[in-house]
């Protein structure tokens, strides 16, 4: 079954927003066994609508739509679905006076252009709305089922997990399982990725799939299979195979960011960490206590910006500072091991660095750092140049440090991206 997902507005086009909303619905297919082959993005232009929707219907099984539902004059999904395919616009009383009674529950009164939102071609089947005004509708026009979505978030995804997906799982046909996975990587380039696994789904009903978001590379295998049980023996082989070569570039899998698995080896361990940030600003402290339950392993951080404050609450020697200069090896060391000390913690980590875009010396030029983590009876530390902007350069120092972390835990060796300038 071929599916094609469609999402509608000028925003979009723009570069206003981000679209979630594919990622969102093709994860959704997939979940039902149902590969994505398209994906388009349209401006609210009519015509231009008009010609997505008669493609759509000439191609695709599924077509899956957001966006275009609203009260306003650009919000043309209905009327431009109508007018390909020839088919009157009509009004839904029923409809309309859920809209009446959204607004009654909220104290508000409705305006007229809220009634647009209850016109629908003829023949197609309302979609409740729960979380806003919009109703959702579908309808089958050539070989495709048309579902038409909000392209509010979190209105599409209630809509398409409670409305949506019951639809498409009783109009399915029996086909091929198919079921993937997504491997999350840390410290290697993607054609360096590419290279290491060369020889793994090579061929076959496997496929793997590679995509970059910074500072991870992620690996998608794909398998294909008679039953979903064979699909996923499948996958289980295939994902033993990739970590057993990339040992422990591999952090985790699907939803799991390598934040979420630190806290959860020092939650297992029941070990204890606190941070001292310099260039990262406190991003560190963030994304650890970004997920539920970090009280249990984090003790604190401590953001030491100025010397002043290296020295007076990490307890950094000031001879040390004025010998080496804030971004150096004897003071990461010294922030790492006082933060550990001061929290009497298992583990502390320290950042020091250069972020830019302006800052850096010919010893020491912008995009460099220094990090280090500090254990009872040992403290490693490092240094790297990170030839990246600001927001970059403190989000993969962040991910060494967390990264280091993890290695540690594991008792593997404590290593930078290996892409990175020494």
């Amino acid at each position: 079954m071929k599916a094609e997902i469609l999402t509608i507005g000028d925003e979009v086009l723009r570069g206003e927003i981000v679209d979630t909303n594919k990622s969102f619905l093709a994860d959704r297919l997939l979940g039902l066994d149902i590969e994505t082959h398209f994906q388009t993005s349209v401006r609210d232009d009519p015509p231009a609508m008009i010609d997505a929707f008669r493609r759509a219907a000439t191609r695709s099984k599924l077509t899956l739509v957001s966006g275009g539902l609203g009260p306003t004059r650009d919000d043309l999904t209905a009327e431009a679905l109508a007018e390909a395919f020839g088919l009157e616009l009509v009004l839904d009383e029923a409809a309309l006076e859920t809209i009446r009674a959204f607004f009654r529950s909220r104290g508000r009164e409705m305006t007229e252009n809220n009634v647009g939102q209850a016109h629908f071609p003829r023949g197609a089947e309302i979609l409740p709305n729960p979380l806003g005004t919009a109703p959702g509708f579908s309808i089958a026009q050539g070989m495709t089922h048309f579902f038409c979505m909000p392209g509010v978030p979190n209105e599409m995804h209630r809509m398409m997990d409670e409305q949506v997906m019951p639809r498409i799982e009783a109009i399915r046909g029996e086909g091929l399982a198919v079921r993937a996975r997504l491997i999350r990587t840390f410290g290697i380039g993607e054609s360096s990725l590419d290279d290491t696994l060369k020889d793994i789904a090579a061929s076959g009903d496997v496929s793997l799939g590679f995509r970059t978001a910074f500072p991870d590379n992620y690996l998608r295998p794909l398998a294909r299979a008679a039953t979903a049980e064979q699909a996923e023996a499948a996958l289980d082989r295939i994902c033993d195979a990739i970590k057993q070569r990339l040992g422990p570039l591999v952090y985790g899998e699907d939803q799991q960011t390598l934040d979420a698995v630190v806290g959860q080896m020092l939650a297992e361990r029941g070990m204890t960490i606190a941070v001292a940030e310099s260039c990262t600003g406190g991003l560190i402290a963030s994304r650890i206590t970004d997920n539920p339950g970090s009280s249990a392993y984090f003790a604190g951080g401590v953001v030491a910006y100025s010397n002043a404050a290296k020295s007076e609450m990490l307890g950094v020697p000031a001879a040390v500072l004025e010998e080496h200069g804030a971004v150096s090896d004897p003071v990461v060391r010294a922030m790492a091991e006082g933060v550990r000390e001061r929290f009497g913690v298992d583990i502390g980590i320290a950042t020091t660095g250069i972020s830019g875009p302006d800052g850096g010396t010919t010893a020491k030029p912008v995009g460099l750092v220094h990090i280090a983590i500090a254990r009872e009876g040992a403290t490693y530390a490092d240094s790297f140049v990170f030839r990246l902007d600001r927001t970059r350069h403190r989000m993969l120092t962040s991910q060494v440090a967390l990264d280091w972390v993890r290695r540690s835990l594991l008792g593997a060796e404590l290593v930078g991206p290996t892409w990175a300038q020494r």
